[in-house]
């Protein structure tokens, strides 16, 4: 497997491009925006420029690196020699359902479909193409460079062998994979998000202020980020559009995305990428301040 093409030149594409990329693959990255991915480009380049300065890679890996990726916005030229195609696109079922249905049309014979999803079924997924038996999920954590693990997540029909060979794939990009059965959220996302929702929930009812409920976690459950925070980071809409999925598939009240969450997205204060959630961002500024709605 030498051939890997990305879907999607966002946060998680650009991610997973980069790691491919630095690790010897062929890559290539395909958004339906030349200009994202310019940006992804940039991006690539910034970060591996970051870990040259940490010593975690060399000014000659990174060229070679960023000589490995190619760039385009044409989806069929882009995966028809693919050994490998991971699909980052939005979280959304019914545009994962388009891409797959195209992807599969498009590829050679025996080319693993993987969904970077963070709740979606693959099995789902993996029903709008001829070979279910080569559709897996491989989700991986943000940032990509950074965070280890990568979920694999075995739809109905994956095979031993496909399962076997994106395990050790993984390894290869010396992440450590975890292998996990299809139902809504997985493991990461079910465990992770009604945590999140029940903190947003917590400041909703007027129990405590952002800052407070956020330092309660880092400092009473050593969480290295408040739970607040991490849903800014995350993104408020992905947060929303992961509980949907999983009070859609468990039908249980227990994961009914707080009102405030839905509010927030709709007007559009989605978190670090729109500047504006819990809490405030300015371009250049590390500095943690809450969100002026949310002040005290």
């Amino acid at each position: 497997m030498t051939n890997i093409a990305v879907i999607g030149s966002g946060t998680m594409g650009n991610g997973i491009a980069h790691v491919f990329a630095q690790y010897g693959f062929s890559v290539t990255l395909i958004d339906i925006s030349e200009e994202a991915l310019k940006k992804a480009t940039t991006t690539i380049d910034k970060n591996m420029g970051r870990q040259v300065e940490k010593g975690l890679l060399t000014e000659e890996a990174k060229k070679k690196a960023l000589a490995n990726l190619t760039t385009t916005t044409f989806l069929k030229e882009g995966v028809c020699e693919a050994d490998l195609v991971v699909e980052a696109a939005t979280e959304n079922l019914d545009l994962k359902l388009k891409i797959f249905k195209e992807v599969d049309e498009s590829t050679k014979p025996g080319t693993i479909l993987a969904s970077n999803t963070s709740s979606i079924s693959i099995t789902k997924i993996a029903s709008v193409t001829k070979s279910p038996d080569l559709v897996i999920g491989m989700h991986f954590m943000n940032p990509v460079p950074v965070m280890k693990l990568v979920e694999v997540i075995r739809g109905y029909r994956t095979s031993d062998a496909v399962t076997k060979q994106i395990m050790d794939l993984s390894r290869k990009l010396e992440k450590v994979p975890v292998e996990v059965n299809d139902y809504p959220g997985f493991v990461a996302n079910r465990i992770l998000m009604p945590m999140i929702n029940e903190a947003i929930y917590t400041l909703y009812e007027g129990v405590a202020g952002v800052e407070e409920i956020d330092t309660v976690m880092k400092l009473g459950m050593a969480h290295p980020m408040g739970p607040l925070q991490l849903a800014d980071f995350i993104g408020l809409d992905v947060c929303l559009s992961i509980l949907h999925v999983l009070y859609d598939g468990f039908g249980n009240p227990k994961y009914a995305p707080c009102p405030l969450l839905v509010n927030m997205v709709q007007a559009g204060h989605k978190g670090v990428k729109r500047g504006s959630g819990f809490y405030q961002y300015k371009a250049g500024s590390k500095e943690l301040v809450v969100a002026e709605r949310f002040k005290k």
